[in-house]
């Protein structure tokens, strides 16, 4: 890992090209850096109402940072004489490398770097809001602060433009990473959560380069008690043998990168405004905020909008208990109902002491409370009405110990300078109801297992489709039950001595057998039956009896995470229903137990009303058995079983897709 100190934390900076120098000027002079800034420019005495250098060799000392923005091929030059020099990094702002279809440039540029780190290529830059120090050649909207969050984009636009929000959120540092080609995603994260002045991280993905140091940086900050979200886009391309399997099409959209930052602990959310709100509560309470959740508000449509919407995301708002109540009614009296989420009218609007009593009353038996409050807008009305409940909120919060969130209806209707001021108290205000709810739901996002890392990943394979003979074999191999059965080239060859009816017939060769019409089930004799066109094989198998479900299970290489396991409510209907959860492996039997819950239709497999209960821990056991093949055997490329036949007793595998290369 390289050494990024002396790039996004410099004591000098040097700064090449014209116009792109002059703004980085600018913007170091405007945020008060009172380091060496040093222009280098061969034709001008000064840039930027600073004294300009010929060349770098004319510097006064080896730059800890350097913006370059010069054209792309000077840019290879410049960054080998400051690998020379000893300089501490670069800025690589010119585009036209490998995302233009110029890798063998980008390579040339990296041999030129050696072991200098740089951001970039087509990088637009780093901003230290701490020390004052801006590689960065543009407007932003920050200012400076003693502490705050990090944010890290692989999208230059998107990061500039959450600069300019308006949330009352202390941003510490911007950057961005360009391409990539020498410091990837997980070492500068890492590199700005080590400074003890960052509180949490936020960063908008595009791709995980390093699934392996991503889990590591994960835990990292975990450790140093700092949150970290994420936004992960390209969620919808599917895999390349999508339309051979249905695991690849059930388990696309974004499924493989959601498991593995659940499983290392990285919030999600898919929005800009979700991820600003959800570094708002990290950096003020931390990572991993409590689940039991209070709604309290002066009015009805708020208190139902408050349950509907934390439903939505599964916030779940649990009942007052008794103690509360009666505290409650003491100061309401009968006329609202004590319920959480909680209507408390307005009959105490303006007195001070009984809001405090109320808000703290209904907060203290909860982790945390959502207060809904929008106040009226300055520029036209009197919002001094209001603050008793604001400062309420606040007493709420010292007087009980727990997480009170001042949040209002409409994004708009607490300032930045309100928000500021309960900031400086400790209290995290949210913007807009429902984005709120998606925050607070990140916010209390499980920590990751401690030294859980992904299996190593392979790059993506041609491979070939084993027949269900060969599969089933390989099956049994694994310790998975399969259906006895007898497998011929011909339909004749069959010899069905042994095997007890009823039989279910297949034909060999097709990846989806029903929509081939190449299934044939409740068979008492071969009798009568004819060829199945195409086939290039048959299987004979005796049918399973007195299953009460049908489990998929799917394993798969992912090239950036290693292996994939999916489970879901399977059979002809899998796509349909589209119930499934996906992992990363490894993973233990408990860990795909309690994934399994998160199905949709997991009380129907759990003797909802009566129904008889399927035993998932065999499901569970044939998972890691199978998880456990793929990670022994590089070969195997891709493990899919529609159905697996539940019974309330055992589990049998009956149809197999296996591809190896």
């Amino acid at each position: 890992m390289k050494d990024l100190s002396r790039l996004l934390r410099p004591r000098s900076i040097a700064v090449l090209g014209a116009g792109w120098a002059e703004n980085v000027i600018e913007q170091c002079q405007k945020m008060g850096f009172d380091r060496p800034i040093w222009p280098v420019h061969p034709k001008r005495e000064t840039v930027g109402g600073l004294k300009a250098y010929a060349s770098l060799a004319d510097l006064p000392a080896a730059p800890d940072a350097t913006f370059i923005g010069v054209n792309r091929f000077a840019t290879v030059e410049v960054v080998a004489e400051l690998n020379r020099l000893g300089a501490g990094g670069a800025i690589c702002f010119a585009s036209g490398w490998t995302e233009a279809g110029e890798p063998e440039l980008q390579q040339k540029l990296v041999a030129a770097a050696g072991d200098m780190p740089i951001l970039g290529p087509n990088c637009y830059g780093v901003i230290n809001y701490l020390d004052g120090a801006l590689l960065w050649p543009d407007q932003h909207g920050g200012v400076p602060v003693t502490s705050g969050v990090a944010l890290v984009s692989q999208s230059s636009n998107i990061v500039i433009n959450m600069t300019m929000q308006q949330r009352g959120l202390p941003m510490a540092y911007v950057a961005c990473l360009g391409n990539a080609a020498v410091v990837g995603l997980a070492d500068l994260a890492g590199a700005l959560i080590d400074d003890p002045r960052v509180t949490a991280l936020g960063m908008y993905v595009e791709g995980i380069d390093d699934a392996p140091a991503f889990a590591a940086l994960a835990e990292r900050a975990r450790n140093l008690g700092k949150g970290v979200v994420v936004i992960k886009s390209g969620k919808t391309e599917l895999s390349r043998s999508a339309a051979a399997s249905h695991t690849a099409s059930l388990a696309g959209g974004g499924a493989a990168s959601s498991a593995f930052l659940r499983q290392i602990g990285v919030a999600e959310v898919n929005s800009p405004a979700e991820l600003l709100e959800t570094l708002k509560i990290f950096h003020l309470h931390g990572p991993q905020i409590g689940t039991r959740i209070c709604s309290v508000s002066c009015s009805g449509g708020e208190a139902g909008l408050a349950a509907d919407l934390g439903a939505a995301c599964g916030i779940a708002f649990p009942p007052v208990p008794q103690a509360t109540h009666d505290r409650l009614f003491n100061v309401l009296g009968p006329i609202p109902t004590i319920s959480n989420p909680l209507d408390y009218h307005t009959f105490i609007w303006g007195d001070g002491p009984k809001t405090t009593e109320v808000f703290s009353a209904m907060l203290e038996p909860y982790d945390a409370g959502i207060f809904v409050i929008d106040s009226p807008r300055p520029d036209r009305c009197d919002p001094s009405s209001f603050q008793p409940a604001f400062d309420a909120i606040v007493a709420a919060q010292k007087a009980t110990g727990k997480i009170a969130f001042p949040v209002s209806l409409i994004a708009e209707n607490i300032g930045e300078d309100r928000m500021a001021a309960m900031r400086a108290q400790g209290v995290c205000a949210l913007l807009g109801l429902e984005t709120a709810m998606v925050a607070i739901k990140a916010a209390q996002t499980l920590p990751g297992e401690a030294g859980w890392r992904p299996a190593r990943a392979l790059p993506p394979r041609d491979s070939h489709l084993l027949s269900e003979a060969e599969g089933k074999a390989l099956l049994a191999a694994a310790g998975v039950a399969v259906p006895k059965s007898v497998a011929a080239p011909t339909l004749a060859g069959l010899d069905s001595t042994g095997l007890t009816a009823p039989f279910a017939l297949k034909g060999l060769g097709f990846a989806h057998k029903t929509e081939a019409g190449a299934v044939r089930l409740g068979l008492m004799s071969l009798d009568g039956q004819a060829e199945m066109p195409g086939a290039t094989g048959y299987l004979l198998e005796e049918m399973v009896t007195g299953a009460v479900a049908e489990i998929l299970l799917g394993l798969r290489r992912d090239p950036v995470y290693g292996v994939t396991l999916t489970l879901g409510m399977g059979g002809v209907t899998a796509e349909v229903l589209a119930d499934t959860v996906t992992l990363v492996l490894p993973v233990s039997e408990a860990q795909v137990l309690q994934a399994l819950r998160r199905l949709r239709l997991w009380p129907l497999l759990d003797g909802y009303r009566g129904r008889p209960r399927a035993d998932m821990a065999a499901v569970a056991q044939i998972a890691v058995a199978l998880g456990g093949q793929m990670l022994a055997d590089d070969s195997l490329e891709e493990i899919e079983i529609n159905p697996i036949l539940v019974r309330t007793q055992g589990a049998v595998a009956v149809d197999a897709l296996i591809r190896n290369v």
